[in-house]
């Protein structure tokens, strides 16, 4: 069953934060595609209204202009809330490197601001989105829930603190929490701009431009390529598990495993393009091998991806063709 088929009761009201951004305005879309009533949340540091326009006029949408940093800001937004889909964060390992302090204030403390919102004003679920990063200096493959290593970045440890709040609000306040832990997602509005952009559309936006990507590393690194609409489906499924599945986090990937190299031949046959790519040295931070076992978030949320990574890299360059 895909995230379109799943029920919801009417009256559902969802707050996505981060939802200007790629991952959250997606949501929004689906949601709203569903009948429901989306706030949004967001304080467009990262994410851009662009991705949220085509939704203003929609009655059942409200955009909040706000930063998850402001306690009063969290007790608004959730008010009447059922659900919360909690996307706003800050991304990307090596700019954490370099600003160690604003990731703590944003990731862990802007995420411990909506969990005790949400406690307070009664949220029925509270899906927070986690990263595979947690896994750090861990080579055992595929990446198991509970077989962690030493974090690499303080991105990774943001993501690891915010789980550990995660089991104590279920535990102390009986908060249903579920972590999501995504693995490398991509697809449509993934900005492909900045030095830090995700590099499924970095690389198309410059093979499009005619300009020659910089592969960091020896192109042998993997990772576990994940189609938006799984992702789509996780969220949904961690709104609609039971109690006895919150309070830990969830690996949400393709379960599948495709060598950087490889991806990036198959975005030049995709384009009918022939570029050598340049090599760079290895980013600082960065995992070398990512593959997730799904199994957890299959038995206990249900979760059943329906897009492999060749199904979904045809409709991200075809979404990319028309929009770049």
């Amino acid at each position: 069953m895909s995230f379109e088929q799943l029920k919801f009761p009417e009256d559902s009201v969802f707050l996505v934060t981060g939802g200007a951004g790629f991952i959250g305005s997606n949501l929004c879309e689906a949601l709203l595609n569903k009948g429901h009533k989306v706030r949004c949340l967001d304080n467009l540091s990262t994410g851009h209204i662009e991705n949220i326009q085509p939704f203003m006029s929609n009655p059942n949408f409200t955009f909040i202009e706000g930063d998850i940093r402001d306690l009063d800001t969290c007790m608004k937004a959730t008010e009447s809330v059922t659900y919360v889909m909690n996307q706003a964060a800050w991304g990307s390992v090596p700019r954490s490197i370099e600003m160690p302090l604003l990731y703590e204030e944003i990731n862990i403390r802007g995420t411990l601001n909506m969990m005790e919102a949400s406690r307070q004003n009664g949220v029925k679920k509270f899906v927070y989105a986690s990263s595979s990063s947690v896994y750090g200096d861990s080579t055992k493959l595929p990446k198991q829930e509970g077989n962690e290593g030493n974090v690499l970045s303080p991105y990774a440890l943001t993501k690891r603190c915010d789980e550990e709040y995660g089991k104590l609000y279920k535990k102390l306040y009986n908060l249903d929490t579920y972590g999501l832990r995504y693995f490398n997602v991509f697809g449509r509005r993934q900005d492909p701009n900045g030095a830090y952009a995700a590099v499924i559309p970095k690389f198309l936006k410059m093979l499009l431009n005619g300009e020659t990507p910089t592969i960091n590393g020896d192109g042998r690194q993997s990772r576990d390529f994940t189609y938006i609409d799984n992702v789509i489906e996780g969220n949904m499924r961690a709104c609609l598990a039971p109690s006895e599945a919150a309070g830990t986090a969830y690996n949400i990937g393709a379960g599948g495993r495709e060598y950087l190299i490889d991806v990036y031949n198959s975005l030049c046959d995709a384009l009918g393009i022939k570029v050598d790519p340049i090599f760079g040295p290895p980013r600082a931070g960065d995992i070398r091998d990512s593959n997730a076992d799904i199994s957890k978030a299959r038995n206990n949320l249900g979760y059943d991806p329906s897009y492999d990574f060749k199904a979904g890299i045809k409709l991200a360059i075809d979404w990319y063709k028309e929009n770049l």
